[in-house]
């Protein structure tokens, strides 16, 4: 019980607050490109790394390392918008990231093509995108189905990222974190009864 003139605090977390994984994990992805293009730095090595030992533990450390200050550019606002939509709207942040990290990180460890190497925060976006589509489907509550609406307008092209062909793009990542994003929803859904 509090006491006089103190408030207590419970409920839902504020929006700022939600938001402070997003950020967080976004800022690390940026710390890390600052030290790995120092000279003599070379931490891109610990990507996924298909069908071998060492390249297992890219599983984890894909998603924050990038192949330079452009490829963390062109994933930085995806990832902040898309992990903020599924942060804010549907409060499932932490168990979407994790399971599209590792879901989608050992399918491409297990699949993609050998001497390979998989970076970069691309999979968790496609993840991210495919889950809140999933999501609006699923729920068939109205703001899950406007946000799954404004996923497929504004992201509706990255569907071309899952095809192969296009050369240093890893397609597998993007395949693979999107069917994990669909397979979260279908996890994390709420009683379908």
């Amino acid at each position: 019980m509090s006491s006089p003139g103190e408030v207590e605090r419970r409920g839902t977390p504020s929006p700022l607050a939600v938001l402070i994984p997003v950020v967080g994990m976004l800022a690390v992805m940026w710390g890390e490109e600052i030290v790995d293009s120092l000279p003599g730095v070379n931490l891109d090595q610990y990507g996924i790394q298909p069908r071998s030992a060492e390249g297992l533990i890219g599983v984890v450390t894909a998603p924050f390392l990038h192949g330079g200050f452009d490829h963390l550019i062109a994933n930085s606002g995806a990832f902040l918008i898309l992990g903020s939509l599924v942060a804010l709207t549907t409060k499932r942040f932490w168990p979407v990231t994790i399971g599209v990290t590792l879901i989608g990180g050992l399918a491409t460890w297990l699949l993609a093509g050998a001497n390979t190497n998989h970076i970069g925060a691309s999979g968790l976006v496609y993840g991210f995108a495919a889950f809140l589509v999933a999501w609006g489907v699923l729920t068939r509550k109205l703001l899950s189905i406007l946000v799954s609406v404004v996923v497929v307008l504004m992201y509706g092209g990255i569907v071309v990222g899952v095809l192969p062909g296009q050369p240093g793009i890893s397609w597998q990542g993007h395949l693979f974190g999107a069917l994990a994003g669909v397979l979260m929803a279908l996890v994390l859904r709420p009683d379908p009864r």
